[in-house]
């Protein structure tokens, strides 16, 4: 079937009427089979669909943004082409939902660095499609978020974010940030920190799993 992204997915073992979404979104440079690694170890009853970001940058490697650098060195993220990929995610969401027996109200995003920063962009955009933000090694970025964000309704929107403390590649001091900026939309939201650097130490895959069954025991 063509829908606007390449994905791998793993249907539901656990068969209900209506079944809630993992859509997994990967970092700079990577690909669709990366965080698709964790499929076998998340809740059986969950669509687990990773998408595969749209700028292709050669040899299986993807991303959902270009990161460039200036004369100085200094990096610096287009964002234009994230806004067009948070569209561009927001619409694949709808195209899911359209294709599979998926509950609304009850799609979660896992997404890591890149894929992380594109999590809350979409989910503090559009708090009606999403339930549950999995938010590793990123932070959020105000510019990327649609600019009516503050007035949206955050009251069912739940959030793990964590980050490696010795990250190399985004500051925690930037993922420490995000916190307040949650806390004053009144959203619920956990943080975590690992002594790790950019990556997913078996802790947090841990804590995020529980954090996710929990829910689903909460509600």
């Amino acid at each position: 079937m063509n829908l606007s992204l390449e994905f791998l997915i793993r249907e539901p073992k656990i068969k209900l009427d209506k079944n809630p979404l993992l859509l997994l979104l990967h970092g700079y440079g990577s690909n669709e089979a990366d965080l698709f690694s964790f499929a076998a170890e998340l809740p059986e009853e969950y669509y687990i669909i990773s998408a595969r970001a749209p700028y292709n940058m050669q040899y299986g490697s993807y991303a959902w943004y270009a990161i460039n650098f200036d004369a100085d060195e200094n990096k610096f993220s287009d964002l234009d082409q994230a806004r067009e990929s948070r569209d561009l995610i927001a619409g694949f969401i709808d195209e899911l939902i359209a294709t599979y027996p998926i509950d609304t109200k009850n799609v979660t995003l896992l997404g890591f660095s890149q894929g992380s920063i594109l999590s809350y962009a979409i989910a503090l955009s559009h708090p009606e499609k999403i339930k549950n933000v999995i938010a590793l090694s990123g932070y959020a970025n105000e510019d990327i978020i649609k600019a009516n964000y503050p007035t949206n309704d955050f009251s069912h929107l739940r959030i793990f974010h964590s980050h490696g403390t010795v990250d190399q590649v985004i500051p925690i001091d930037w993922a420490r940030k995000t916190g307040p900026f949650l806390k004053k939309l009144n959203i619920d939201a956990i943080y975590k920190e690992y002594p790790i650097g950019h990556g997913v130490s078996p802790q947090n895959f841990y804590d995020f799993k529980e954090w996710l069954v929990e829910d689903k025991i909460v509600s």
